[in-house]
Formats: C-alpha cells, structure tokens, sequence
C-alpha cells in the first residue's frame, strides 16, 4: 500500500485525477470503477477540465459505478446515477452505452445486484478502482461488520451512514435505508485501486485502513491485503497516522520516483 500524504486537499485531487488520466491515456479503452460521496466532485472536475483541454478522451471507456441507493429511480435527484450525469457524464465523453450503474428502483433488488455482479464479471476486470472511505471505515458501502470477501449485494447503511448523506437530499426526505452495493471482494478484483480521503473526519477511519488490524470493523482495512493499492491523502487526513515520517520518507510531498 503506498501512501502519498499532500500538503493541501487540491493537489490531493489533482494527483488522484492525474492518476485516472495517465490510466486511460496508456489505455484508452480501460474499464474504470468510480466512486460518488462529497469527496469527489473536485476529481471529476479536473477530469472534466483534462477532457476539454484535449489531454485525454472518455470516449472507449467503460465505468462501472459502486452502488446506488434501493428504491431511487436513475432520475432521481439524489439517485447516483443523477450524480454521474451531473458531475462527470455531461461534461467529458463518456458513451452512456458503456456506464454502469445498479437500478436501484429494479423490482427484486437482490436479483439486481446479481445481475450487477455478472456484468462486471463479464465486462471486466475494472483496470483501476476509484473509491472514498467513510467515517467508518466503509468502501462503497460495505458497512461495518461486511465480509471481506462480499459480492454486490443489498446492504443495510448504518444510522451515521444515513446522517452523513442526509445534506444531499432535500429538507424533509432522508436517504434509503438501503443500498446496492459491490463487494469488497468484487472491489478487490480491480487490477488497480486508488483512494483517496481529505479532512480530519475521515483520519481515524484512515488510520485504521492503513495501519490497523484488519477486520470487519473497518471494512477498508481489507486493502491492506490487495497488490495495488495508492492511498492519497491530505494533511488533515494522514493526522492520526503513526508511520507518517516513514510515509513522508518514502514519498517525499507525495511524489513517485515514476513521476519525477
């Protein structure tokens, strides 16, 4: 697991966007896995602004998306599918042809998660895995006490879960009680993973990811067992590590000997 610890959230975004680029730019018809949450909105932007500046096109791409709420209809405000329209789809060349999603309004959820895990089979594997982390240490939304070696499949959100995404939605509706998620063993088949967190909430979580005994509590925490994986990180969010002056001597401002 490399950890690339960067002064200011900004240059945290724009590494972790640089890193999808340079995938996509070696090959342009890669199978991307991306992510929504507060946390990337910035990374879609400056992919957005890579796209129209010519440095890289979307248009041989395939994205498979993490999850989606049950019961939420793709044109749903709040739906992730709205979100990827919004944020990412509308403003690059992404052929809607080729980005996935879960159908959280499917009639037999649990039949739509196993299509879901089928299509990703078929079509993969996922060359390079975005992903967030929760407070508590989720990656999509495999909650706490998920097995490290789950498939997509409906996922029950914890009552914090709930209350972190309830300023997504409009006064008065609060978020689903469930979601379709991929699991943190269809995650770990990604040949690539790279995530990345900001701000001091997520640092505990961080720090149980990263340096923690792995285990169900701390569903991220099963990262540390995949070959490929980059963890980006602010300041604020690196604070609780303790290996931090080994991170910092490793990779000195977040830099690779690749990229210098």
């Amino acid at each position: 697991m490399k950890v690339l610890i960067f002064d200011t959230p900004e240059e945290a975004v724009k590494r972790t966007a640089r890193m999808i680029t340079d995938q996509v730019q070696a090959k342009p018809d890669s199978v991307l896995g991306l992510a929504t949450g507060g946390t990337m909105p910035p990374v879609y932007e400056q992919l957005s602004n890579e796209y129209k500046n010519g440095t890289v096109s979307f248009a041989n791409a395939t994205s498979f998306n993490l999850d989606e709420y049950v019961g939420l209809s793709p044109t749903h405000p709040c739906s992730y599918h709205e979100f990827m329209r919004q944020e990412l789809f509308s403003k690059t060349d992404f052929n809607p042809a080729n980005t996935f999603l879960p159908r959280g309004d499917a009639p037999v959820p649990n039949s739509e998660a196993d299509r879901y895990e089928t299509l990703i089979k078929e079509k993969g594997p996922i060359d390079l895995q975005l992903l967030g982390i929760g407070s508590n240490g989720h990656i999509g939304f495999n909650e706490p006490t998920s097995s490290l070696a789950s498939r997509t499949r409906v996922k029950t959100l914890t009552a914090s879960t709930r209350d972190a995404n309830k300023q997504f939605f409009a006064d008065g509706e609060t978020p689903p009680n469930h979601a379709i998620t991929t699991g943190i063993g269809t995650i770990f088949d990604s040949k690539t993973i790279v995530l990345l967190a900001l701000g001091e909430k997520k640092a505990d979580a961080v720090a149980g990811m990263a340096e923690g005994p792995m285990g169900a509590h701390n569903p991220a925490s099963a990262l540390q067992m995949h070959p490929s994986v980059t963890v980006i990180l602010d300041q604020a969010a690196s604070a609780k590590l303790k290996l931090r002056e080994y991170y910092f001597l490793a990779h000195p401002d977040g830099e690779e000997p690749e990229y210098r």
